[in-house]
């Protein structure tokens, strides 16, 4: 049903059914013949006055009664045959008063007929079957219009929905203004559209009018007394959220946007919901947009294969899981050393956290013996290393942990693979390993040589994958920043000229299983993460967004961080031969033999050992 031209009168505001389903069409489809057939019987009586020209006493009175008996007959027959009265057709909208047309105009091509035929026996001129139409059509379509009109009014939001404006005039806000309308549990009431098209600026959608432009925005919420802003575009630019959140910061106004339209349409709706509302989050100021790499036409190497994601527990892992479930895998092993973790991303794939089925496996990549027997049990064909140390500030003070887990334990889970045969190995690796300058930017590089090095001794495909920031993944900042805003701040800054890249942590899964199927041995695939995005930008928009007083502390740069994070290290060329959004390079190998403890901790986490 399209919420902008229909609405059903056996509904009640909420959408609910005021009567019984199978009294609808007693109370509303027979009611409306009945006012169908009056409407004909005016018509014609009218048509016969202006034929005789006034002169009512040559009109045959039983001729009338006839002939208007004929026309209710036909117009019930009509009616039913393109289901008029069968209640298929939204009632009144666009939809039935098309079919509405159909119907008067064969029902009047009825009466000229019978008018023709049986001229002789009932005395109607033949003209008054073609002059009732266009007033028989009129009167039927008045009728459901009152009739509409008197449906809407009953179904406005209460006292308590809150004053609504709604950004976007077009096909999806002139949806939602109807539905708002319509719906008396709507907990919004619009009281104005803005829109930046010249042409719509005296237009009214149900009779809410364009207020003015989005730099009209400020004098129009004092104007309203509006509460909420409702971003009515589907897929809206980053650049376009950060506008109107300038434009309304300190006016206490909640700014609300829409998912992505795919998203809507995979629900299977006709139309924005207000369960679909969201309030504006993060990723839509920071202006990173998920980029679609078409995971699914690549994982053909993960239907019917065994496939085993160690740090399963984790945010990358358990993501990776939930997806690479889609793809239909023979057997898919979630191994951790967290079983919390493990018990909820079980939970978020199964509805169950029993934790006794063979899909769960409890273990640290630090115990080599432990892991190979688990490879040598199960056999995995396919596997995505997620398990990892990645706090930059704690494995400055512990350089030895990210030894043993980063170093030690891929080393760990690359020689069981390699024992174990597996065909496709994924390190997932991080964007602090190109150039690094931190513990964890070396042990995540000695990683990706480590990979390359195995991938050099089976010709497999054995890659790496580097990431940025994942947005919403455990330890991560924004995270940080939202707990701190939360208890009243201060929020903390390093440095107010430092960026960093941000992904999301769907589409960074995407990039795993990508890689596995497009990289070559030895690669380490990235992907194109657009602008590197200032940290102080990021806080000062979420204070905003908090509608809260919260003091910006900087810190200053510690132990091993950049002010500028990099993709591509030196020496790295870069290239996308296969796609235009993943950058292939290569990495020397390291072999194991030559990783040395002594030395790391006496270079402070330098690769070179």
């Amino acid at each position: 049903m399209k919420l902008a031209d229909s609405v059903d009168p056996a509904r009640d505001g909420s959408g609910n059914h005021a009567t019984p389903r199978s009294e609808k069409p007693a109370l509303w489809l027979w009611s409306q013949y009945i006012f169908d057939s009056v409407a004909w019987i005016v018509a014609i009586l009218l048509a016969l006055v202006l034929r005789y020209e006034l002169l009512i006493n040559q009109i045959n009175m039983t001729g009338v009664v006839v002939f208007c008996a004929v026309a209710l007959a036909a117009q019930l027959a009509v009616g039913l045959s393109f289901a008029l009265y069968r209640g298929r057709y939204s009632f009144g909208s666009f939809h039935e008063a098309k079919l509405l047309v159909i119907v008067t105009v064969i029902v009047s091509v009825i009466l000229l007929l019978v008018s023709v035929v049986f001229f002789s026996i009932i005395e109607i001129p033949r003209s008054i079957g073609i002059i009732a139409f266009p007033f028989a059509c009129m009167f039927m379509a008045s009728t459901r219009y009152l009739k509409r009109m008197f449906v809407e009014s009953k179904a406005k939001p209460g006292e308590d929905a809150q004053r609504t404006l709604i950004y976007g005039a077009g096909f999806l806000g002139g949806s939602l203004v109807g539905r708002m309308i319509q719906d008396r549990e709507s907990p919004y009431f619009p009281v104005g559209l803005i829109d930046d098209d010249p042409a719509k600026k005296h237009l009214r959608l149900a009779t809410v009018p364009v207020l003015g432009r989005l730099e009209d925005l400020p004098s129009i919420i004092a104007r309203t007394r509006a509460s909420v802003l409702v971003i009515a575009f589907a897929d809206v630019e980053a650049a376009q959220v950060r506008k109107v959140s300038d434009l309304v910061a300190g006016m206490n106004i909640k700014v609300l946007v829409l998912p992505p339209l795919r998203d809507m349409l995979a629900t299977g709706g006709s139309g924005a919901g207000f369960s679909d509302f969201r309030e504006v989050a993060v990723e839509d100021l920071i202006g990173r947009r998920p980029v679609d790499i078409h995971a699914d036409e690549v994982a053909g190497y993960i239907t019917g294969k065994k496939v085993l994601v160690t740090g399963a527990g984790g945010s990358i892992g358990s993501e990776l899981c939930r997806q690479l479930a889609q793809f239909s895998p023979a057997e898919l092993i979630m191994l951790d050393r967290d079983e919390t973790g493990l018990q909820t991303t079980q939970l978020s794939m199964t509805g169950r956290g029993l934790l006794t089925g063979r899909d769960t496996v409890l273990a640290d990549i630090r115990d080599a013996d432990t892991l190979l027997g688990i490879f040598e049990e199960r056999r995995p064909e396919v596997v995505f290393h997620a398990a990892a140390l990645k706090h930059v500030s704690l494995l400055e003070q512990y350089p030895e942990e990210a030894w043993k887990t980063n170093v030690l334990g891929t080393h760990n889970v690359l020689v069981a693979a390699k024992a174990a045969g597996v065909k496709h190995f994924v390190n997932i690796s991080t964007d602090k390993a190109a150039n690094p300058t931190s513990v964890l930017g070396h042990s995540k590089r000695v990683a990706e040589k480590l990979t390359a090095w195995q991938a050099s001794q089976t010709a497999n495909s054995y890659v790496s994958v580097r990431f940025g920031n994942v947005i919403g993944s455990r330890g991560s900042m924004l995270p940080l920043f939202t707990e701190q805003i939360r208890v009243g701040g201060p929020i903390t800054v390093t440095d107010p000229e430092v960026t960093r890249f941000f992904m999301t942590i769907p589409e960074a899964c995407q990039l795993v299983i990508q890689a596995g199927a497009i990289g070559r041995p030895g690669e380490v695939l990235i992907l194109d993460m657009g602008e590197a995005v200032k940290i102080l930008d990021v806080a000062q928009r979420m204070i905003a967004m908090s509608g809260k007083d919260i003091e910006v502390v900087f810190t200053g740069l510690r132990p091993g961080e950049k002010m500028h994070e990099e993709l591509v290290g030196f020496g790295e060329d870069g290239a996308r031969p296969l796609h235009p959004k993943i950058s292939h390079t290569s990495v020397s190998t390291l072999d194991p033999v030559n990783l040395n403890l002594v030395d790391w901790k006496r270079k402070g986490g330098i690769e070179g050992v």
